[in-house]
């Protein structure tokens, strides 16, 4: 199996989950993990699965990674099989109810990006996957390395 596994990171956070996802996609196969600023619309070709991530900015994924997503056409997505994820904040660490309102509804990257494939044609293969830091800047939770690599084994 060949996996591309495409990320966007602002203070390295998405980039070490990104590594450990396509470090454990690896024991199946092929993979390369690349910056979307490293990616050409032809690295697309071939591709058994593609595994998209970005921090989430402002509930959204950061514009380079939007403008990749925007560039891609439903020829190159028809029924690929892809996976999203992004790094977020947890709910609960944050203090104000009124703005732990506004995160939950205001969305994160991953389920932005899962929508935008889905209506290029691509196969979502697992609910997006959010991977926790612990503040703005990270660093991430414990534990959520391991995590990544244990959901992208459930990709394979």
């Amino acid at each position: 199996m060949d996996a591309l596994v495409i990320y966007d990171s602002v203070f390295g956070n998405t980039e070490k989950v990104a590594l450990a996802i396509g470090q454990s996609l690896l024991e199946r196969g092929g993979v390369k993990t690349l910056s979307v600023a490293q990616v050409t619309l032809e690295m697309l070709a071939g591709v058994d699965l593609l595994v998209i991530g970005s921090p989430t900015r402002s509930f959204r994924p950061t514009e380079g990674m939007t403008k990749l997503i925007n560039s891609l056409d439903k020829s190159q997505l028809a029924g690929q099989r892809v996976a999203t994820f992004d790094t977020r904040i947890a709910l609960e660490t944050i203090d104000s109810s009124a703005l732990r309102f506004i995160v939950n509804t205001g969305g994160y990257a991953a389920t932005t990006i899962a929508k935008a494939l889905k209506k290029k044609g691509a196969n979502l293969i697992a609910s997006p996957e959010g991977f926790l830091v612990t503040g703005e800047q990270g660093p991430l939770k414990d534990g959520e390395l391991e995590r990544a690599a244990e959901w992208a084994k459930q990709l394979l």
